[in-house]
């Protein structure tokens, strides 16, 4: 009987202990892995508020302390290691691959105007030569990983079919709206598209079905850009980021590359850039897949920023609430094109332009009356900052984030060229935000443009 007090008494002593450090330890209030804020401490409500009556309140309460636990990513990461062995593996067991969550055949290493293609919309097929062989171990989350140890590539399973075909109507009404503006069409592959194992395809279905399906249905007046051909040409360089749903600075050069082909503009060589990088990198497929291989794969993110190129950047931020609607938008302001991010850092991707919400306005040295909008996601941001020796002017608008009326702002802007830029995830998805860009009204505050920098000015 002693001993069953002196047990309680002990077990009672270390259930108090615990209860104090997890008490007295600061709470985190962002999950790195996770890349999201976590739960907030909700505000004593009234006596007669509803939540206080429904539970809801104290269920808010035992959502913070759950989700805002000290250790809490020690603790994920270590749960991330036991599973790291575990789950089905197909293949080599050497070079696992891990399922979290098209098949490509014939190959070319050519561009369309070697095949001799000469629309843009007829687009050969690429076959993975890079790591086809590899094998495979099945998890969970539409995540694909695959490489050796340290080197691991995280890839998002595609599971569309044809689709593109609002899209493409999108596309269209543009060219409808305004005929007198060249719309183009670029549909930006996923890095699962040239770097999918074999094992893996089962988990995953071809992009190029819906990128051809889209390119299909554009007007003869609308312009299809392949870039699909132009970065299979390129599989085997460092086009897409290992440990990130986007692809690498390197791959939008190239894409970037067609698109001045296709419009007809001056493009600069990449040897009039300075090479610029970010060690340690560690992007979003990290949180995504909640793979530790990931963590412990860090890579460089290289990009490039232009030499001796005179232009100044002037943004207009949004105000985001936490279901990313647009809530306020500020004063326009002058500030720097490309950030600046430590070693190590995970959001090194927002380099570009400091992220996506908000209208950006880059008025460059280049005199040639050609004024470029680019309608873009994410992807788009990295793909900017190469147009500068070849545009006037370059617009970026998120589709997600738009307060202005767009036919009065290329008018406005004297727009001459239109460029949808967009991966194939959000094309399949439709884009039907960029048709309701026509049709909303502007928000009453209008942003002047600043004046024109000088030639010999020094890049923003």
């Amino acid at each position: 009987m002693k001993q069953s007090y002196i047990y309680i008494v002990v077990m009672a002593l270390v259930l108090i202990i615990i209860t104090g450090i997890f008490y007295v330890l600061p709470r985190p209030t962002f999950s790195e892995l996770e890349r999201r804020d976590l739960t907030e401490l909700p505000a004593f409500p009234s006596w007669k508020s509803d939540s206080l009556q429904s539970g809801l309140y104290t269920k808010t309460i035992a959502q913070w302390f759950s989700d805002t636990e000290p250790f809490r990513e020690q603790l994920l990461q270590g749960s991330m290691q036991l599973d790291k062995y575990s789950g089905i593996r197909l293949g080599k067991p050497e070079e696992a691959i891990t399922f979290h969550a098209a098949d490509n055949t014939t190959n070319t290493d050519a561009d369309s105007e070697e095949l001799g293609i000469t629309d843009d919309r007829e687009i050969a097929e690429y076959k993975n030569q890079q790591n086809a062989e590899e094998a495979a171990k099945i998890a969970s989350a539409g995540i694909i990983i695959c490489g050796p140890e340290g080197q691991v590539r995280a890839l998002s399973a595609y599971h569309g079919t044809n689709g593109g075909n609002q899209y493409a109507k999108v596309c269209n009404e543009y060219k409808r709206t305004f005929p007198g503006v060249n719309v183009y069409c670029m549909v930006i592959p996923t890095a699962v598209e040239y770097y999918c194992p074999d094992a893996a395809k089962s988990s995953t279905k071809s992009e190029l079905t819906t990128i051809r399906n889209t390119y299909s249905l554009l007007d003869d007046s609308v312009k299809a850009v392949d870039i699909y051909t132009t970065l299979g040409k390129h599989a085997s360089e460092d086009i897409y980021l290992r440990t990130d749903h986007h692809w690498a600075p390197l791959g939008a050069y190239y894409a970037a590359e067609r698109f001045a082909q296709v419009a007809g503009v001056p493009y600069r060589p990449l040897s009039e850039y300075n090479k610029e990088v970010v060690h340690g990198f560690v992007g979003t497929m990290y949180g995504y897949s909640h793979d530790i291989s990931v963590k412990q794969s860090p890579e460089d993110f290289v990009y490039y920023t232009p030499k001796d190129s005179a232009y100044e950047t002037t943004y207009i931020n949004y105000t985001i609430d936490k279901a990313y609607k647009v809530t306020a938008e500020a004063a326009p302001y002058v500030g720097p094109f490309f950030g600046h991010f430590k070693d190590g850092s995970s959001a090194a991707y927002c380099v570009f332009m400091g992220g996506d919400s908000k209208i950006t306005q880059v008025r460059t040295s280049q005199q040639n009356g050609r004024r470029v909008l680019i309608l873009k996601d994410s992807f788009g941001n990295a793909l900017v900052g190469y147009l500068f020796g070849s545009f006037e002017e370059v617009h970026v608008v998120d589709g997600r984030y738009f307060t202005k009326n767009m036919r009065e702002y290329v008018e406005q802007n004297s727009i001459t060229d239109i460029l949808f830029c967009n991966n194939v995830f959000k094309v399949y998805g439709g884009g039907e935000k960029y048709m309701d860009f026509l049709k909303q009204e502007s928000w009453p505050y209008k942003g002047r443009n600043p004046a024109r920098p000088k030639a010999s000015a020094q890049a923003q």
